[in-house]
């Protein structure tokens, strides 16, 4: 397989006329485009895999999206799905397959890496999931003392964290309501202290979720939680079998620890972490949903693959997405992207995004190491709406910067109560209209406003936005919605000409904090050899901590 170059991109003919293209567009109008295209709003939605993405709201033409089209032709774009999905080791800096669509892959698909149907392995840790829950859920697996688990701990950080505190928020309807579901992620004592607050040790399982159990931050949680639930079982070490289990491939070190091994639950490196809670990750996911609702997750994850795969670039709902954000990140120079879900249940999904988007996509060399020269990942940021209409909205509005914007929403709510919804609906649909058109200053003054207040009430509009609906939060359709931005995300990454599947960014701070943490801990006055500022900061914190 080969790479091109940062500055092929920047020379690519499509690359070219996108930057003269812009030039000519960049002073155009919403206001204008849709006066001008009647059929815009038409034209530019499009209806696939249980979603509808109205893009109209785009400062796009339909020259636009041919010439995005066209680059992603010329970034060969369908040739690096298709290495994708066959198992080819696409991740270069870790001779790795990429294979997170296995997870979801039908029983008796057949996708092969190095030489071996992985499809069946995938099924078999399925399957040992769906038991393992049954019993749980069904109050067959007791404690160490006899009584039925009530309580159900995931201890992991990053794709560990992330992915199973979004599935269970955004599914907490679907979930087992007499059982109670806590996360532990930051190795800062609170966040476990507060999530075992009030619980009987008797009545709770942990999931500890490290792929090689030696993750330090998961590590010092989980061994905090032996130590919680030992002394609350009255020190027996027998007990952590009946209480922990393992998401890890490491048996040796999950064995050590206490755990039976028969209730390790493991996933390949070949699954990258934060494309992971669809594989034994998400074991807490179907504690919370049962296997069936955990399957349809993954029913909708594999139908989204499959358009994905195969659907024409101009009807392909990842690939539409994928090349707004390289038009807006490298030719409008926009830094950051909203995603607005008016839906409470998703409150935690542009946390999860931000993870998925930017630990992907934030690099700065090529495939073969060569500096680029243009921007990769923008920022993901995001809160529910219409919590951020009372917030950062006004930035959006009438800010300085340049904020392209997602707007999921939906047309059934989960708990509909009197006209809810229906004032919900409402918003989404009047902030991408306002976003897009304004309010110019004859319409300020037409309403009678005094000349000096008039600038201050101006909506300057041409603000772009995508919406996207679907009828109703069902397993299937999350699983649709994380897939989409997943598949957009590898979009951007082959246009970019980027690996979006290794995470060295993360390696330089864990190898300094293994360094300074003795310095922390020790009893002598320790020779410090960092930098000034923080040999200072290192003394400070020496000096005051209790």
């Amino acid at each position: 397989m080969t790479s091109t170059t940062s500055e092929t991109l920047t020379h690519k003919p499509a690359w070219k006329a996108l930057a003269a293209h812009y030039q000519t567009l960049r002073g155009q109008h919403l206001r204008d485009l849709f006066a001008a295209d009647p059929g815009r709003a038409g034209r530019m939605s499009l209806e696939a895999a249980g979603l509808l993405l109205d893009y109209s709201k785009n400062r796009i033409t339909d020259e636009t999206l041919r010439l995005l089209l066209q680059l992603a032709a010329e970034c060969d774009l369908r040739g690096r799905i298709d290495a994708m999905f066959s198992g080819e080791k696409i991740n270069l800096t870790e001779k790795r397959a990429v294979l997170h669509t296995a997870l979801r892959a039908p029983r008796a698909a057949s996708i092969v890496v190095d030489g071996e149907n992985v499809v069946p392995q995938v099924h078999a840790v399925l399957d040992k999931m769906a038991a393992f829950c049954d019993k749980v859920r069904g109050g067959q697996w007791l404690g160490h003392t006899g009584k039925p688990i009530r309580n159900i701990v995931n201890v992991g950080i990053g794709g560990s964290d992330l992915g199973p505190v979004m599935a269970y928020e955004a599914l907490k309807s679907y979930s087992q309501r007499d059982l109670t579901f806590r996360f532990v992620s930051n190795v800062d004592s609170v966040d476990f202290a507060e999530a075992v607050q009030g619980l009987d040790a008797a009545e709770t399982l942990f999931v500890i979720s490290s792929k090689t159990f030696t993750t330090q931050e998961t590590m010092t949680n989980a061994q905090t939680a032996r130590d919680w639930a030992l002394a609350g079982l009255g020190g027996d070490a027998a007990a952590v079998a009946r209480h922990f289990v393992a998401v890890s491939t490491n048996a040796a070190k999950v064995s050590a620890f206490g755990i039976d091994t028969a209730n390790m639950f493991e996933f390949w490196d070949w699954v990258g972490g934060r494309y992971s809670m669809d594989s034994a990750i998400g074991l807490s996911t179907m504690l919370a949903l049962g296997p069936d609702n955990f399957r349809a997750l993954l029913a909708g994850f594999h139908e989204m693959d499959e358009h994905f795969r195969t659907a024409p670039f101009a009807e392909n709902l990842p690939v539409l997405l994928g090349l707004l954000t390289v038009w807006y990140t490298n030719f409008f120079d926009a830094e950051t992207v909203a995603v607005l879900p008016y839906e409470q249940y998703l409150k935690r999904f542009p946390a999860y995004l931000q993870q998925l988007t930017m630990e992907s996509n934030g690099k700065r060399v090529t495939r073969d190491g060569t500096p680029v020269s243009y921007q990769t990942s923008p920022i993901y940021w995001g809160e529910p709406g219409t919590n951020g209409q009372h917030s950062f909205y006004q930035l959006i509005h009438q800010g300085t910067k340049l904020i392209p914007c997602d707007f999921l929403a939906f047309a059934e709510s989960l708990q509909p109560i009197g006209r809810h919804h229906d004032m919900l609906m409402a918003n989404v649909f009047a902030q991408a209209e306002a976003l897009a058109f304004g309010k110019t200053a004859e319409q300020v003054q037409a309403e009678g406003t005094p000349d000096w207040l008039v600038p201050h009430r101006v909506f300057e509009g041409n603000r772009p936005s995508n919406t996207i609906l679907a009828p109703k939060l069902t397993p299937a359709l999350l699983g649709k919605l994380v897939a989409l931005y997943e598949h957009s995300v590898y979009t951007q990454g082959v246009i970019w000409d980027i690996n979006p599947f290794d995470q060295w960014g993360v390696e330089l701070g864990k190898v300094l904090a293994n360094r300074i943490l003795p310095e922390l801990e020790s009893a002598e006055e320790p020779a410090l050899g960092h930098d000034a500022s923080t040999n200072r900061l290192i003394r400070w914190y020496r000096q005051h901590k209790g």
